[in-house]
This record gives structure tokens, sequence and C-alpha cells, in this order.
């Protein structure tokens, strides 16, 4: 009892004197306390980060059918898994200092990233040397930036399933999590032409991140076909509902607290009463974004359907939240609001557009994540001063041509060498049976 009086007491003057102090003595944080401040925001933002993992997975477990949810689940577990890896190995380097794959480096030549394994610092860091850091470990940073590689895996997961096999999509991703993601990425985020010469803004990743992954996912969605009985003839459309509606809605708060670990990690600093202010305000607007969307998805569906669509709010506040995520903090509540709501639009209006094209994207990650990323990446233009039209439209541009060029490449190596679809047979029985050997509700699977 008298060391937790003790340590109550110790904080209560450390708080009394911090607020006693002129402004200009709480802004001058040691060097120290703003490296463990911007440490603590990386760390605990990339705990949040990775538990959009689990998101994805209930929400595609919920939205297949029955029969393929373990499959979902072990793509998940397994992608992210996979995505650490990889990143290790080549990813992180190759994203910094990145430069620029190929071109536009700083000096005006060529540059081709830097092949090699993550290090970190070494164990023990004396304090003195706190001078010679950098703004935050290693570490942290490492360990941030690998989860934004692995949530562009995600996305592609949720498009592709109930027909791709196992070992091509998870081969697919250790080329998309170690090479494209990364390479793409320096472009922007590793110093890059993007950044240097064309003034690109993507705060947290909009395009860098999530249109990425939607990209991937529209070209295999194409390469792959879509489901049996899904499309028929004579061009009628034969809707193939979810097996588990609380499920997927838990996977969408789950991945809804998550963004609040992408988002405002993204502000990439702690240390100081403007950053931390900054860290607040985008974590208001970026759940306005998410309520933004989900209800103009509601309200839309009520007006079009006469009935809601609870996938459809769903998945508009998941495009809410990627269509803020281009820039979260300059936003007003009541823009980051709008924003959000023009996503859950996109999502409603487009998702019968790719039933109509006959692209059959099983979640809606296509409208969520590469749409509303367009969209998000776009509505940067709206509110903040320093964004051109050409420099974000070009970005957006770049980044899909390279992203559908090699994805297509990829996709199609992989159904030549050993075929990316499943039979008709394992189609109708299920993937749980056939891939993974262990159904998700024996009980009560059906055919």
């Amino acid at each position: 009892m008298k060391n937790k009086i003790t340590i109550t007491s110790l904080c209560s003057l450390f708080a009394l004197g911090a607020l006693t102090l002129p402004a200009a003595a709480q802004d001058a944080v040691p060097v120290q306390s703003v490296f463990i401040f911007n440490t603590l925001l990386f760390l605990i933002s990339g705990v949040l980060v990775m538990w959009m993992a689990a998101g994805f997975a209930m929400l595609e477990a919920g939205m297949v059918r029955s029969k393929n949810a373990s499959m979902q689940l072990t793509k998940n577990i397994s992608l992210f898994s996979i995505a650490a890896i990889m990143y290790y190995l080549i990813g992180y380097n190759l994203m910094y200092p990145g430069g620029a794959w190929f071109i536009g480096s700083d000096d005006g030549g060529g540059y081709l990233g830097a092949f090699g394994v993550a290090v970190l610092e070494a164990v023990g860091i004396a304090p003195e040397a706190a001078d010679d850091l950098s703004y935050a470990s290693t570490a942290s940073d490492f360990f941030f930036q690998l989860m934004f590689c692995a949530t562009t895996a995600s996305i592609v997961s949720g498009t592709l399933a109930e027909r791709i096999k196992l070992w091509p999509f998870l081969i697919f991703t250790v080329v998309l999590t170690g090479l494209l993601y990364p390479i793409q990425a320096s472009w922007k985020w590793g110093g890059g032409f993007l950044h240097t010469q064309l003034g690109f803004l993507d705060f947290a990743g909009s395009t860098v991140v999530h249109s990425v992954g939607g990209w991937a996912a529209l070209t295999g969605a194409i390469i792959l076909g879509a489901r049996r009985g899904k499309y028929g003839d004579n061009g009628e459309i034969h809707p193939i509902p979810g097996s588990n509606m609380p499920m997927a809605t838990l996977g969408t708060f789950i991945l809804w607290l998550g963004w609040f670990g992408f988002n405002g990690g993204s502000q990439l600093a702690a240390g100081s009463v403007g950053d931390i202010t900054d860290v607040s305000r985008i974590f208001a607007n970026t759940n306005a974004g998410a309520a933004g969307g989900a209800v103009a998805a509601l309200l839309l569906t009520q007006i079009i359907y006469k009935k809601v669509d609870i996938t459809m709010v769903l998945n508009g506040a998941l495009a809410g939240l990627v269509s803020i995520t281009a820039e979260p903090l300059t936003p007003s509540l009541g823009s980051a609001t709008l924003i959000g709501a023009i996503g859950g639009v996109i999502v409603v209006f487009s998702v019968p557009l790719l039933d109509k094209l006959k692209i059959d994207d099983v979640v809606g990650a296509i409208p969520v994540h590469l749409f509303a990323g367009i969209w998000g990446t776009i509505a940067v233009l709206f509110t903040n001063s320093e964004a051109t039209p050409y420099g974000q439209i070009a970005s957006i541009i770049i980044v899909g041509v390279f992203m559908v060029v090699t994805s297509s490449v990829v996709w199609l190596i992989l159904q030549g060498v050993m075929g990316l679809r499943v039979s008709e047979d394992e189609e109708l029985l299920g993937l749980d049976k056939e891939e993974i050997g262990i159904e998700a509700y024996p009980e009560f699977t059906k055919i």
C-alpha cells in the first residue's frame, strides 16, 4: 500500500508540474522522451493494426458459405505469417530507403532498392546514446510498417474466396508482400519519385495500401473467373449469401477499431503537444469517416431496395474508413463524415456494377478498397491545400498500372504452372473438405 501511494503521489506531482510549466518548457521535451513516445505510438498502433488481421478473418469467414469458412481462416493466418517473413527477408529494406525503384532517385539516376534482411538495434542501448538515435526505434518502425504490408494481402483473400486453390494464393502472397507492395510503397513512403517529384499525398495508404490490394484482387478475379452458378447464361445474377452475419459484423467492428492504429500511427510522432493533438484529431476523423460510410449505405439500400442490406452497411463503414485514410488529419469532422459517406455511396452502386460485368467479388473488397481508395486519394484535394490534381491522379494511375501489369503476370504464371481454380466437384463440395480437411461447421454444413 505504501508503494502504491508513493507511485500515485509521484505521478500527481509530475502531472501538476507539467501543467504549471510554461508552454515553451512543455514543448522542450528531452530527446529520450520524444524517442520513447514515438516508439510507443508505433508499438501500440502496430498492435491495433495487427488486430485488423482478426477482423479480416472474421469478416471473410462470415461472408462466405459455411463449406468454405475454414479455408478463409487458413488463408488469413497463413498470409499474415508469410507477410511477416517476407517483409523481414526482403520487403523492409526494399521499401526503406527505397529511393525510387529504377526511376527518379534524388540524384537523378536509377535506383535498385536494397535487398537484404531487416536488422534491428542492438540489445540494451544506453540512455546516453539517445542523441544518436533516430526518431523511434527501428524495431517499432519495422513492426508497424509490417502490419500495412500484411493488410494489403488480406484485401486479396476475400475477393477470390470459394474457388481459388490455397497454395497458388499463398505463393502470390509471397510475391505481393516481398516485392510488389514494398516496391510501390518505396515510391511514396521510401522517399521515391511519387513523393519527391509528384508531391503525392497519401497519409496512411488509401492508394499505397488499399488500392494496391484492390488492383491485385481485381486482376485475380478477372483471371480466376466467377464462382459456379453466380451468373447465368442470360445475364441473370444469382446472389450467394454469406453464412454468418454476426461474425461478419464482428469482423467489421474489429477492423474499425484497428483503423485507429492504422491512421493514428501514421502521424509517425507523439513526442510533442502538436503531434499528440494531431493523433487525437486523426482518431476522431477516422471514426467520422466510418460512421458516414455506414449511414450512407444504410439509407441508400433502404431507398433503392426497400430493405436495408447489412452487407452493404458493413462495407459502407469500411469504405468510409478507406476513404478517409489518404488524409485523416486536415478535414473537419463534418468533412470527414462527408468523405466517408461518399465512400459508402460508391459501395452501394459499384457492387451491382461488378456483377453486371460478371466480376465475382465475394466480400466486396474491390469497391471498398480499390474504388473507395481512389476516391479517398482524390478527396485529399478538397481538404489539404498542398495536394495537386496532377500529383494525386498521376500517382493513382502509376500505381494502378504497375499493380495491374505485375499482378496479372504473377496470376497468369501461377495459372499456367499449377492452376488457380479448384475443380467443379471440389467447389461444389466446399474447400473446407477438399483443401483444408477440417470443416468450420461439421454438424451443419450443407452443399
